[in-house]
């Protein structure tokens, strides 16, 4: 099957290998840098599934904060972030059906104050947490019911971009706080099977 090219994307550098990608993440995390929304208009396919990969918005510098990684809050800025995203996500009337969250503080907070500004309820996936690639993303899909046609994933990089540019065939960086939606016309998840429809980066979003 071809391929499907991703939307207008600046950061191109080299394509992962769908195979390695697909089960495990890539080794080192990309410096983090300005892009343009991309958030065409689609329309869904009735029997596919929308999905929703969002970075947790920012937490600080992690080299400031003693203790538990896992339990680094997000900044002042995160929750900004999250509820501004929130907002937009509800005037644009997209609800995904189903939002999972990693337990990793930041990712759930972030999580929560995006599914309270539409309506909706946030639950715990450890898969999420650390070591997220396509062999879980396929395993979460194919436990998903019929009839959710859009689920939100909240996480963390390098896995997030590593997933989301093996879905799409193109090299994609998430910065903290961004959110894609991909199409799944299939639902079927690997390399290449997914249409990018939006690439949101957290200063795109206004309020």
């Amino acid at each position: 099957m071809t391929r499907p090219k991703a939307t207008a994307v600046k950061t191109a550098t080299t394509k992962p290998d769908a195979a390695k990608t697909a089960a495990a993440k890539p080794a080192a995390t990309k410096p983090e840098a300005k892009s343009a929304p991309v958030m065409p208009v689609e329309t869904p396919t009735p029997d596919g599934l929308e999905l929703y990969l969002l970075r947790h918005a920012d937490a600080g510098d992690p080299a400031r904060r003693t203790g538990e990684d896992a339990e680094r809050p997000l900044s002042s800025k995160g929750r900004r972030q999250a509820k501004r995203l929130g907002r937009l996500l509800k005037d644009l009337g997209a609800r995904p059906d189903a939002i999972l969250t990693s337990p990793k503080l930041r990712a759930s907070e972030t999580a929560r104050l995006v599914a309270r500004s539409i309506g909706a309820h946030a639950s715990t996936d450890e898969r999420l947490s650390v070591d997220f690639g396509g062999r879980e993303l396929a395993a979460m899909v194919a436990g998903l019911e019929p009839k959710v046609r859009g689920v939100m994933l909240v996480g963390h990089d390098p896995d997030f971009s590593a997933v989301l540019s093996w879905l799409v065939g193109s090299d994609i960086e998430m910065r903290k706080g961004a959110l894609a939606r991909i199409g799944l016309p299939d639902r079927e998840v690997g390399a290449g099977r997914g249409s990018l429809r939006w690439l949101l980066p957290p200063d795109a979003v206004p309020g």
